[in-house]
């Protein structure tokens, strides 16, 4: 039986919302066996609303991506159950080689994870350059959003 879940759904700005506080999110490809393969992933969101990521190049959620780019993710949070909330978010992963690209990421995970203060973002870009070459970016272009907030629960 099919439960109506519109009534706990987040709006699109609560989903952005919850995307821009989340501390971690969890990406799932396919691994080589063919199982989900789920890691823990620091990401950002940009100015625009895509959600992206840096990670090594020779990774294996690279290579899975590399075989096959569809992607599902999830972030959560709330501690009691009437304050869960979450966003399960499925489509496709871009993987892209651009070095100014990896290094804003990485400057933009150095503001939101290490409270980088924005007069240093610059700096930040330039000494990560070296490294970039070995990373890819990932971009999430999200297809469909499942997302609930059991506060929005009558009684809650």
């Amino acid at each position: 039986m099919a439960h109506d879940r519109s009534g706990i759904a987040l709006s699109d700005e609560e989903v952005d919302g919850l995307l821009r506080s989340s501390r971690t999110m969890v990406l799932v490809t396919i691994g080589p066996d063919g199982l989900p393969d789920p890691v823990p992933m620091w990401f950002v969101v940009d100015d625009g609303g895509a959600i992206w990521m840096r990670t090594y190049a020779k990774s294996q959620k690279v290579v899975n991506l590399e075989r096959d780019p569809r992607f599902s993710a999830l972030v959560e949070d709330g501690e009691h159950y009437t304050e869960l909330r979450g966003a399960q978010l499925s489509g496709r992963v871009e993987l892209v080689d651009d070095v100014d690209r990896i290094c804003d990421i990485a400057a933009g995970l150095m503001v939101k994870y290490e409270g980088l203060a924005p007069e240093h973002v610059d700096a930040v870009r330039e000494a990560y350059r070296p490294r970039a070459p070995k990373q890819r970016a990932l971009r999430l272009h999200v297809d469909r959003v499942v997302s609930w907030d059991h506060g929005k629960q009558a009684g809650a």
